[in-house]
This record gives C-alpha cells, sequence and structure tokens, in this order.
C-alpha cells in the first residue's frame, strides 16, 4: 500500500551511441546494435517497501501504479554489482501478487528463471495491514486525512487475526520454494522492513496513540519473525535495516523511513522508506551478496 502525495517524478536515460574501428564495411549511417546486458541476473520482488515510491524519480517511463524508483535498495545494488536487474517489485503487492496474477500483471516470481543468480524479496506487510494501520492510526489522531487518501477518508484499523498470520507463513514458504525450484542456484534474501516507530514514546512525524503504537510495533514484531522463520528454513539470508543501539525510526536524527505529512511541508509518501533507508538497505546487502 503507498499513496504518493508528491508529484510524480520522470526520468529519461539518453544512451550516446559511438562507432569505433569500422573496417567491416559498414556504412557510415548503419548504427551497431546495442549489447546485449552482461553480469548475473538480478529479480527485485516485493511491494512498495521494494519498490521504493517517492523516493527520487520514477525507473518507469512513463511512471506507473508500481511506482519503481530509480533509487530503491536493488537498483542501487545492481548499478554497484553491475547485476542484470529484473525489477518487479509493485506498490500495493501482497505475497498473493508475487504468486499470481495481479489485473494486468503477471506473477513477479515468473521473473525467476534458472540462470537468477540472486533474488531479494520484501513482501507480508500488506498481507497484515501493517502499513495501513500505521496510516490509519495517524490519521486518527490529525486534523484531515493526507491528500491522495482515497476517497479523502482516513482508512479503518484492520488488525490482523490469528489466520492472517498463518497465510502468510504459508504463502512466504510457497514463495520460497518457487525459487529454489524455479534457480536452484540463485541466492535468496529476505529484506525485512525498515523501524517504523520508535521503540519507545512518539513524536510529531508519528501522531500515533499509545494503544495504536504497540499494535503497529507488535505487527511489525511478529512480521520480522514470520519472515525470519522461513529464511531459516530455505537457507535463505536475511538483511534487517534495523540497528541495535541506532535509532533511524521517522522521530530519529537520521530517519530512513517516512512519517505522517503535518500539512506544512513537502509532500511525501507516509510510512514508507526514504532515500537514506533504500541506500542503507544496498549497503547491507552489498556486504552480504557474494558475486
Amino acid at each position: 500500500m503507498a499513496w504518493v502525495v508528491r508529484r510524480a517524478g520522470f526520468w529519461w536515460l539518453a544512451l550516446p551511441l559511438a562507432l569505433a574501428g569500422v573496417s567491416s564495411g559498414l556504412a557510415a549511417q548503419d548504427v551497431l546494435p546495442a549489447p546485449a546486458p552482461v553480469g548475473p541476473r538480478y529479480v527485485s520482488m516485493g511491494s512498495s517497501f521494494a519498490a521504493g515510491p517517492g523516493v527520487t524519480v520514477s525507473a518507469d517511463v512513463p511512471a506507473n501504479r508500481c511506482a519503481r524508483s530509480a533509487d530503491n535498495y536493488a537498483r542501487q545494488l545492481a548499478r554497484r554489482r553491475h547485476y542484470v536487474l529484473v525489477d518487479v517489485a509493485c506498490s500495493g503487492a501482497t505475497t498473493e501478487h508475487v504468486l499470481g496474477p495481479w489485473n494486468e500483471l503477471a506473477p513477479q516470481i515468473e521473473a525467476v528463471t534458472p540462470d537468477t543468480a540472486l533474488v531479494t524479496v520484501t513482501v507480508g506487510g500488506n498481507d497484515v495491514s501493517f502499513v495501513r494501520d500505521l496510516i490509519a492510526f495517524a490519521c486518527a489522531a490529525g486534523p484531515q486525512p493526507p491528500v491522495g487518501a482515497p476517497g479523502g477518508k482516513c482508512p479503518t484499523v484492520a488488525v490482523p487475526a490469528e489466520a492472517d498470520w498463518r497465510a502468510l507463513a504459508v504463502a512466504l514458504d510457497r514463495m520460497a520454494g518457487e525459487v529454489r525450484r524455479r534457480a536452484p542456484r540463485a541466492q535468496l534474501v529476505f529484506v525485512q522492513y525498515v523501524q517504523m516507530v520508535p521503540l519507545r514514546g512518539s513524536c510529531a512525524a508519528v501522531p500515533i496513540s499509545p494503544v495504536g503504537l504497540a499494535t503497529v510495533r507488535a505487527i511489525q514484531g511478529r512480521l520480522l519473525k514470520v519472515t525470519a522463520r522461513v529464511a531459516r528454513q530455505w537457507h535463505a539470508r536475511i538483511v534487517d535495516p534495523r540497528e541495535p543501539g541506532a535509532a533511524h525510526d521517522p522521530c530519529s536524527a537520521a530517519p530512513w523511513a517516512s512519517g505522517f505529512p503535518d500539512g506544512k511541508g513537502a509532500p511525501f509518501v507516509p510510512f514508507h522508506p526514504n532515500l537514506s533507508g533504500m541506500t542503507a538497505i544496498a549497503d547491507r546487502l552489498d556486504r552480504i551478496v557474494h558475486p
């Protein structure tokens, strides 16, 4: 789930063409075809926490509903490592959309092919209403819903039931199994969620009641545990951008995620990773992923 409450960015990429050592008889007006991409194939799957809505500019021209950023963690890592990136992450996606089609979009899992060397995924929060509840609790405390709220109304709180958690665990397990089946040699990395609320207290950027804070902290904590359990079962790696003893929540001096808009500053996507958060995740992936 992502409410993009800023002007959509556009990204143009110009590639200069150069012809050197033309000794094969090609006419001057002939243009050599672009070389095929080289490097390991890397597939990024997941929801808005992987796509990066509102972070710098759109990676897609024209911009589309997936709101993939040119500087999400996958694209930053791909540039560093010279990977051939297939970025199918899409804002609003659930595990259902990784495993199956979503309107005009093919299942994200279909991007994983036998030659895939690396798969990263951040998904599950939408299955258990994580960001929806963050926005719902904060919206209820504010004078008005944020710009771009569907119907101009605050969403309702939807605390996940035990059945939702069981379904999430099953879906994540199935997803990991599909990655292993489709690309047995691929490195699989689950990228966890950045810290979305402070461990203690609150601030203007997180205007949520103590009850609401306890609820979303519990949701994030359990989401992390469920994902970690599946990762261990499938011998996958985990990137956890939270740092013990270092606060990077929206109330911190160096936040890796946005808080809730107050209507006074520049618009942004509430309760999502910012550029610093995406870069921090790319840094961690760069350290643990082998060439």
